[in-house]
Parts: structure tokens; sequence; C-alpha cells
């Protein structure tokens, strides 16, 4: 049995949904803090049990039977993440399973001025010191981001943000579907993988691309770090949420999101998805 955590969000979800296509339903099972939002699930077939990274006896039973565990990481800038982390592996560790699988983040080092990368790699640390075979899904930073980021371009014309730097941008539903690959393929991929799309790209680029994708002029304007920090922030953006996007500028413009790798493309038998196809797809909303 496959167990994924975290199958009413995004990530997960799609996961679940792509292993429903590659295999059968009663060898796929779902660990999620609150059954009825997997009703969804349950009616399909798929092994609903509660599971939340905060209880670990809970976690135990929702893992049991299972010989593959993917955890999905923890997205509270507020929480524990390495404690919670913890608790999963543990987890996961004495309800036997064979491997756990993690979804963490390109270029992870525990110096990294991205506090989410830090804690990847405390995780990836932790899973290398639990005994049992681990993969960790290296993903690309998650393109849909973007629509935090860019601030409201097309009705301005001005992509306002930080100096940036070069970033894989990734999109969540490719990463889902190689996440389902990997789990239901022959080979086990030890250790971290990198999925990231083929191209890094720059705000000044995207700013370019946007141009061609309307035919109007869009322009990248470089904004003060503390200015966009406070203008965020005074206009209702939760200060870790704001902070941990800020965070995320001083990363990229270290080049900390630049690394591509073809391995995405050739786990889904294409191209993956680009910053153009997301552009294209918010401007024909």
């Amino acid at each position: 049995m496959i167990v994924i955590t975290g199958a009413t969000g995004a990530l997960g979800g799609a996961t679940v949904e792509h292993l429903l296509e590659r295999i059968p339903v009663d060898r796929i099972g779902v660990s999620v803090r609150d059954i009825a939002k997997a009703q969804h699930f349950a009616d399909r077939g798929v092994r609903v049990r509660r599971g939340s990274y905060d209880d670990p006896a809970a976690l135990r039973d929702s893992f049991e039977g299972a010989e593959q565990v993917l955890l999905v990481s923890q997205n509270d800038p507020r929480g524990d993440g390495i404690g919670l982390h913890r608790n999963a592996i543990e987890a996961a560790v004495a309800a036997g399973a064979q491997r756990i699988l993690y979804t963490s983040h390109q270029n992870v080092h525990g110096e990294s001025p991205f506090a989410p990368a830090r804690e990847h790699s405390a995780t990836e640390a932790l899973l290398a010191e639990s005994g049992i075979a681990w993969t960790s899904l290296r993903n690309g930073f998650y393109a849909h981001s973007l629509d935090w980021l860019l601030g409201p371009w097309q009705q301005t014309g001005v992509i306002a943000a930080p100096a940036d730097g070069p970033v894989s941008w990734t999109d969540r539903a490719d990463a889902a579907e190689a996440a389902a690959i990997i789990l239901t393929g022959q080979h086990p991929f030890d250790g971290p993988v990198t999925l990231t799309a083929r191209r890094a790209v720059t705000f000044g680029d995207i700013a370019t691309t946007a141009a061609e994708l309307t035919d109007r002029d869009i322009t990248r304007v470089v904004v003060d770090d503390e200015q966009w920090l406070a203008d965020r922030i005074a206009a209702g953006t939760p200060e870790p949420m704001a902070y941990m996007l800020l965070w995320f500028f001083h990363a990229a413009r270290s080049g900390h999101f630049a690394e591509t790798s073809p391995l995405l493309a050739e786990l889904l038998c294409r191209e993956p998805r680009t910053v153009a196809d997301l552009l294209t797809e918010r401007i024909s909303a």
C-alpha cells in the first residue's frame, strides 16, 4: 500500500488522482487531518484514515500496512516544521514502512536565507538517520507562487518587486504527477532528486514574456526590500508570510533557485509546463 499525507491539499490530492490512474484503488491510502474533506476519495474506494503531524498515535494508525509513505511537507511558517516532520518520519518507521518519500525543495541547505529550505535540509537529515530507504523530492519553486509575487501586473502594466534572480519555476501539478510516477515505478530514486522546469527565468524575463503574450508594455520595477515588506503587511499579508516571501527574493538573487534538471521532463515523457503557460492561463481567465 502507498499512503499519501496532505491528500486534501493541492499537491497531495493531485498525487492521489494520478495514483488512481496507475494502480488498483485498494493499494492507496490517505492520511488526513479532516476525514470529511477526503470523502470523495473514500467514495472511490481509497482507504481514508485520520492522521496529523502533531498526533503521532493517529499517524501510526493511518500508516498501518504502508510499504511507502509520501510525506507532504508542512506549510505553516509559524509551525515547528522539523518537529512535525520528525513525528511523521518516526510514525512511518514504527508502522513498518519500507520507504519514505518527502516533498522537499530544490537546493536545500542549512545556510539558506530562505527559511523553508533550512527546514527541508533538517528534515532530509532526519530521513537519512531514520534507518529506512528514503527519497527527497526536491521540487522547483512552485509557479503558482507568482500569483502572490508578481502583484497586479495585468491591471498596472508593472511588475514591482524586490531584486530577484533566476528561478526554475515549476508547475505543482507536474510535480504531483512525477511523485505518482516515482511511487509506482521500478526505480527507487534513493536520496534527493531534483524536479524542476527546464529553464530558470528572472522577473525581467517574465515581464518580457508577459509583454509578448499581451502585446502591451509590461515594465519590471525593482522595489526596496523594506518598502516592499511594509507595503505587503499594510495590504494585509500576515507578517510571517510577508517575511518568508522577502526571504525568497534574498535567496533568488543569490542564485539559490537557478538550478534546473531534465529529470522532471524525463519522468513525464513530455516538457513540463512553463511560466508562459501559467501567464497564458491567467490572461485568458
